[in-house]
């Protein structure tokens, strides 16, 4: 019985899950290596599972028996769709933006079971060792938070009084930039050669932060702006952000054996759900986003790009280049599809939802392409 409980704990540190983008769990080392194929380091792992149970009892190979191979053609594919999620938003963003009945008809109930889906597919890739492996590193864990609620809601206000953004427009700015980090910064911490355990982790820990930060930061930045339902937001962050966390990792706790069979789909749902709620937000707001011209898109461009650029160079001095990557891109990519429900339950003015709206679509274009560009450049393997 030991040997086949080292057995499973073993093979299930090996199990990916990049959220609800890439089917890959972080390891405990850190940095990610993108040249290797995602089944690569589950080969690993299984390997060294299979090792330690034979060193403890020679017969466990023949009782637990694992066998990644068969499942590795969904898993293939699996991977594959979800590297493309940079593509499937910008299609399903045109479709939304110039096709909006297409997709206008998605009710705030179906957003709000969408985003759910979204954390419920994190919960169950988290344990509570994740948590405790955060205190092991509180400089870089306090900064990107640092830069998630300090520096980008002051950076949204600035770039909207810059661009001479209305009050409502400005207020909408102002709550992207005060919502948690995206899950999608995991799998552009991938391909960026980031540290991906420190993506998830730096993801969970805003993601968890926006129950009290975000209404806490909208009521103080746009309190005399524009009506801002501080307790509806804290209430709707805690069900759509908190409880299925809470379930995911209750589940992968209760049912380990069962999540495990589960994961390889947790990507194509979370990839479905997130160009859904693109396409969607963009669609509500198709005839918005075209009035409000180029001050609008610069003002949401530049949010992403400026968080990025001033997140990666201003560490450099300070944490090793993987680390770099990872808190550029934590920092520059942001839940938009979050900040979009948000706006469209508590605000009451149309136009506070237009900015998540077009800045889920940059922040994916945005996120993407800094990926692009980390991975063209050269990397220490470790750090």
């Amino acid at each position: 019985m030991l040997a086949r409980l080292v057995v499973l704990l073993l093979s299930l540190a090996g199990v990916s899950g990049l959220h609800a983008h890439v089917a890959m769990r972080p390891s405990l080392r850190g940095a990610a290596s993108p040249s290797l194929p995602l089944a690569a380091p589950q080969l690993r792992h299984v390997a060294a599972a299979r090792m330690t149970a034979e060193a403890i009892d020679p017969t466990a190979q023949s009782e637990a028996p694992i066998e990644p191979a068969a499942r590795s053609a969904f898993q293939t594919f699996s991977d594959s769709f979800s590297n493309l999620f940079p593509l499937w938003t910008a299609l399903v963003a045109l479709l939304g933006l110039f096709r909006p009945a297409t997709l206008s008809g998605i009710p705030t109930s179906a957003f709000t079971g969408l985003l759910g889906m979204l954390m419920l597919s994190m919960g169950i890739t988290l344990t509570i060792d994740d948590f405790k492996r955060v205190l092991t590193r509180p400089g870089v864990m306090l900064t990107g938070f640092a830069g998630c609620y300090g520096f980008m809601p002051l950076l949204a206000l600035g770039l909207s009084k810059a661009f001479g953004l209305t009050p409502a427009l400005t207020a909408g700015m102002v709550l992207v930039g005060s919502i948690n980090g995206g899950q999608a910064s995991n799998l552009c911490t991938y391909i960026a050669k980031g540290d991906v355990a420190l993506s998830v982790m730096m993801t969970t820990v805003t993601t968890l932060g926006a129950i009290f930060m975000t209404p806490l930061l909208c009521k103080l930045l746009l309190g005399t702006l524009v009506p801002v339902d501080a307790t509806g937001v804290a209430v709707s962050t805690i069900q759509v952000v908190l409880l299925p966390i809470v379930l995911g990792m209750s589940l992968n706790a209760k049912f380990p054996k069962a999540v495990k069979k589960v994961e390889p789909f947790s990507p194509i749902v979370g990839v479905l759900s997130t160009i859904l709620l693109v396409g969607s937000a963009v669609a509500q707001c198709s005839a918005p986003i075209l009035a409000a011209g180029l001050k609008l898109q610069a003002t949401a461009f530049l949010l992403h790009v400026v968080g990025g650029a001033v997140s990666y160079f201003g560490l450099k001095k300070f944490y090793p280049e993987t680390t770099c990557r990872t808190v550029a891109i934590e920092t520059s990519m942001k839940s938009s599809a979050f900040g979009f429900l948000l706006a469209k339950l508590h605000f009451g003015e149309f136009l506070v939802r237009v900015p998540s709206a077009v800045s889920v679509v940059w922040m994916a274009i945005v996120g993407s392409s800094l990926a692009v560009v980390f991975r063209a450049l050269p990397a220490p393997k470790e750090e």
